[in-house]
């Protein structure tokens, strides 16, 4: 026993200490974390505090991080408006919809090109990748969704964005690491098909990449509203981030006008802003929880190897 206890004694004393640089180091680290920190914090909560505040208040600047005037107003606005509501549903449709478009399509490209069997991979994937450099542009995408008639249709959201190359090629990184060549041999000589060795083996082992994919894909449909602005006409298909623009950027709060014979527009104008932006960010914050553990996962294994 008391063998035991010098040695440990001894072992404490060898450990290295840390140096006054060392230390002085990881305080100037840890207080330029804190600021970062704020930083990013700090609009988050004046953002969730005004859109709880009376419109007066957040009009005359007086809130600046806690509620003043708590008040509901923004959102009673907000949940009785149809135009606002219709576009919200609008963008859980979009979400939903395009975000399963895309991962199913991204899938279905990026793990044909994982396979080394897989003739003319090679001269694919750099046509794949030559988009990601070069486009068309504007106006020649603009004329091939109008030739396919896609002009104010819910598909002119879902399917010319449809596949990031971006996206592809982190998927087609994941499966050369997690699929190996001789697990698809197996499956071959035990008479599997593609589409059920896809299905039974590839899919279940890729819940970390199909978490990026979703997850990736889901915020940039939820957020988008360039192609709604330049594809849609009709204000019944318009997603929420276009209502959203309409708000913050034009001033124009498109149908309360009920409400707005009770409040002063500019104060209202000014409250729902935050309120929608409350709103619009929600489902973004509720979902991420529970993919942040095969996000991180996803994007270690399946990034870019040189």
């Amino acid at each position: 026993m008391k063998s035991a206890s010098g040695t440990e004694r001894r072992r404490r004393g060898s450990a290295i200490r840390e140096s006054a640089g060392d230390r002085l180091f990881m305080f100037c680290i840890y207080t330029i974390l804190t600021i970062v920190l704020i930083i990013v914090i700090y609009p988050l909560i004046y953002i969730a505090s005004s859109s709880i505040s009376s419109p007066a208040a957040v009009t005359s600047g007086r809130v600046w991080l806690w509620p003043v005037d708590i008040s509901f107003r923004g959102f009673e606005v907000l949940f009785q408006t149809p135009e606002i509501m219709r576009g919200y549903a609008n963008s859980l449709f979009y979400t939903t919809a395009g975000t399963l478009i895309s991962v199913a399509l991204t899938v279905m490209i990026a793990y044909p090109m994982s396979r080394r069997t897989f003739f003319g991979r090679g001269i694919i994937m750099m046509l794949i990748t030559f988009t990601m450099l070069f486009s068309g542009g504007l106006i020649p995408t603009y004329m091939v969704v109008r030739e396919m008639g896609m002009i104010d249709t819910r598909w002119a959201l879902l399917i010319p964005n449809a596949i990031w190359v971006w996206q592809v090629i982190i998927a087609r990184s994941f499966f050369q690491a997690s699929i190996p060549e001789e697990l698809t041999e197996a499956a071959e000589m035990d008479g599997c098909s593609d589409l059920r060795f896809m299905r039974s083996v590839v899919l279940p082992l890729s819940k970390p990449i199909l978490a990026v994919l979703v997850l990736m894909y889901g915020v940039g449909q939820w957020n988008a509203y360039f192609d709604a602005l330049i594809y849609l006409k009709s204000a019944n298909l318009f997603p929420l981030q276009l209502i959203l623009r309409s708000i913050i950027i034009l001033n124009n709060s498109t149908g309360v006008t009920d409400a707005l014979q009770q409040v002063e527009r500019q104060q209202l104008s000014e409250l729902l802003k935050y309120s929608l932006i409350v709103v619009a960010t929600l489902p973004v914050l509720l979902i991420y929880p529970f993919v942040q553990r095969y996000f991180v996962q996803g994007m270690l294994v399946g990034s870019v190897k040189g």
